[in-house]
């Protein structure tokens, strides 16, 4: 259906705001940047998952290696504004099959446009959390501690959590759901003028996950727009294809094998990963070529200072990698 208003400046959002507050539009463009760049996050971590788990399926002999099925399972908990979003970007951008995608939602019935698609949706947390390898957190900060009381020791150990709500750190959500495989982003704002690159996408749905513009300006290493995310989330994210390889049982040399073929797949020239770039020297001295790396913490990972950490802050070819990964992967057709 066409909109006919679109192109009418006097019945837009500006034309009624006072002189004042127009100074706080830029509020506006962070809540509309933010909603993108996690969505587009989301999107890029289950593309690059996805991608590994197809490699371990492929690499290992007759494909029934532990962990290594190549159909990754999303769920997603709670189906408000960003979970909403979320699911539409997964539907159009991430190529996973839509009988892939489970929601827990306490209104299952508010849900019949994506349940149309494939989708299944139903409100039990914990069959969702046995259910996902990776669970995306997506309700209310107020509800967070009863949300992680109903997960707690119903999550399995290999299952990624990603969690959108903001006023929990990850160290404490951790604590709440005891379980150690949790990744969070962290988003901090700088002074600039956003407007340019987000006012004008103020809805997810006229601002595709394909549109160049909005894949520079959310790429994670060298993002603009006013909004940044730190080196931790990119650490704690090759840190969890790190734990994916160890869940599938692959031993260290294979496992990094993997992960740097499909880096230098998206840049061929990028420095490779090593065992000291993952963990302690003396620690990757003793790893034996066909002994899986350790679990790792990703609490530790996104809290600490790391070997990775160190690594990447000094390497600025393997940063300019993750960037071409990161525009490659979102670019890239979407195939079911």
């Amino acid at each position: 259906m066409v909109d006919v208003a679109a192109d009418l400046s006097s019945l837009s959002f500006e034309v009624g705001l006072t002189e004042d507050e127009k100074q706080l539009l830029h509020l506006r463009a962070r809540s509309a940047g933010l909603t993108f760049c996690g969505s587009a996050h989301a999107v890029f971590l289950c593309k690059l998952v996805q991608s590994l788990r197809c490699v371990i399926t492929s690499h290992t002999a007759n494909g029934d290696s532990s962990g290594a099925d190549s159909d990754l399972c999303v769920g997603i908990l709670g189906l408000g504004h960003i979970g909403k979003q979320l699911l539409l970007s997964l539907l159009e951008n991430s190529g996973i099959k839509p009988s892939h995608i489970k929601i827990s939602h306490r209104r299952p019935e508010s849900a019949v446009e994506f349940i149309q698609t494939g989708v299944e949706c139903f409100f039990d947390n914990r069959r969702l959390a046995a259910w996902a390898d990776v669970l995306f957190l997506c309700c209310l900060p107020s509800h967070l501690p009863e949300v992680c009381a109903d997960l707690h020791s119903h999550l399995s150990k290999r299952c990624l959590v990603y969690s959108f709500p903001c006023a929990v750190s990850s160290t404490r959500l951790a604590q709440l759901l005891g379980h150690d495989f949790v990744l969070k982003p962290q988003y901090d704002f700088v002074d600039c003028d956003a407007a340019d690159v987000w006012l004008s996408r103020s809805r997810l749905t006229t601002a595709p996950l394909t549109d160049p513009l909005l894949i520079e300006a959310s790429c994670p290493l060298t993002m603009s727009g006013g909004i940044s995310l730190d080196l931790n989330w990119v650490c704690a994210v090759l840190y969890s294809l790190l734990n994916i390889c160890t869940s599938a049982g692959l031993g260290s040399s294979d496992a990094l094998s993997l992960i740097n073929d499909l880096l230098k797949e998206k840049c061929p020239h990028t420095v490779e990963l090593n065992a000291q770039s993952f963990i302690s020297a003396s620690y990757a001295s003793l790893l034996l070529t066909e002994e899986p790396f350790p679990w790792i913490n990703l609490t530790d990972a996104q809290t600490k200072k790391t070997p990775l950490m160190c690594f990447l802050s000094s390497s600025k070819s393997m940063q300019q990698c993750i960037s071409a990964a990161y525009k490659s992967l979102l670019e890239a057709p979407v195939t079911v």
